[in-house]
C-alpha cells in the first residue's frame, strides 16, 4: 500500500490519491476537504472548506486508535512507556513522515504563495494533511477504516522509535514524561559529594513536579544526574502501575 516513500512534485488528484493507496473512503466531498489547505480557499473562492475541522478531529482520533493499538501489541508495555511511544508515534515529525511515506503531497490543494514557499513538503503541512486525512477516515468509516489505514505504517515505525530511544538521554526521556502530564523540566541538585577533587564521587537527586523522585551516583554531575533520571523513570512508571 504505502511503497516509495521519497516525495515527488508529479500532481494527483484525489480520486487518483485514493486509488493508489486503496483507501477506504467512499465520500468523495469527505477526501476533497481532507486535501484542502486554507491557502487554496483564499485563492479559490469557489472551494467551500479547508481541512482545519477534520485536522482537529484527526488528531484526537489518532490519540486513541494509537493508544489502542500498543495497548494490544505489547501487554506487558507499562503506562509510562506507552505514553511516550504514542507521543513519539503522534509528534509532527512522525505524522509528516506518514505524510511522506503515502505522498500526500502530490494531491494537496495549496494556493500559489504557499506553492511557491515550497509548502507542498513542509513537515508542518503534511503533518496536518495527515490528521486531515484520518479525520475524514473516521467519518467515512469509522473506527475500522483508520485501523486499516494505518495498519501498515505502524510496525516500522515503532520498531524506529525504539531503536533510537535504547541509545537516549534518560534526562530527556524524564522530561518527556512529565512533560507529557503537564509538569514543568524535571530538576536536579547535588546533595552528596565524596572523595578528593581529582577523583569525585556524585550523588544527584532528581525532582519531579517539585517531589524528589530518585537519586543518582556517578563519577560526575551529568553521570550521576543521567543515573537519577533513569531510576526516576523507573520509580515513576512504577507507581502509575501501582494506582
Amino acid at each position: 500500500m504505502h511503497n516509495d516513500p521519497e516525495l515527488t512534485q508529479e500532481r494527483e488528484d484525489p480520486q487518483s490519491f485514493a486509488a493508489r493507496l486503496a483507501l477506504p473512503i467512499r465520500d468523495s466531498r469527505l477526501l476533497l476537504r481532507a486535501l484542502t489547505h486554507r491557502s487554496y480557499l483564499n485563492e479559490n473562492p469557489q472551494a467551500l472548506e479547508d481541512n482545519e475541522r477534520l485536522e482537529f478531529l484527526g488528531d484526537a482520533v489518532l490519540d486513541f486508535v494509537v493508544g489502542a493499538w500498543l495497548y494490544q501489541r505489547f501487554p506487558e508495555m507499562n503506562e509510562g512507556e506507552m505514553t511516550r511511544l504514542r507521543a513519539s508515534l503522534v509528534s509532527t515529525e512522525r505524522l509528516g513522515e506518514f505524510g511522506r511515506q503515502i505522498q500526500i503531497n502530490r494531491a494537496l490543494r495549496i494556493g500559489h504563495g504557499e506553492e511557491e514557499g515550497g509548502g507542498r513538503t513542509r513537515t508542518s503541512m503534511l503533518c496536518n494533511a495527515f490528521e486531515a486525512l484520518v479525520g475524514a477516515l473516521y467519518l467515512d468509516g469509522g473506527i475500522p477504516a483508520v485501523d486499516a489505514f494505518l495498519a501498515p505504517l505502524m510496525p516500522e515505525a515503532v520498531e524506529r522509535i525504539m531503536d533510537s530511544e535504547s541509545d537516549r538521554d534518560p534526562k530527556s526521556l524524564l522530561q518527556e514524561w512529565a512533560q507529557a502530564r503537564g509538569y514543568g523540566a524535571p530538576q536536579y541538585r547535588i546533595v552528596e559529594e565524596h572523595g578528593p577533587d581529582h577523583s569525585k564521587d556524585f550523588v544527584v537527586e532528581a525532582l519531579v513536579n517539585g517531589r524528589a523522585v530518585a537519586r543518582g551516583e556517578g563519577r560526575s554531575k551529568q553521570a550521576a544526574s543521567k543515573a537519577a533520571a533513569r531510576d526516576a523513570l523507573t520509580s515513576l512508571e512504577n507507581e502509575e502501575m501501582e494506582r
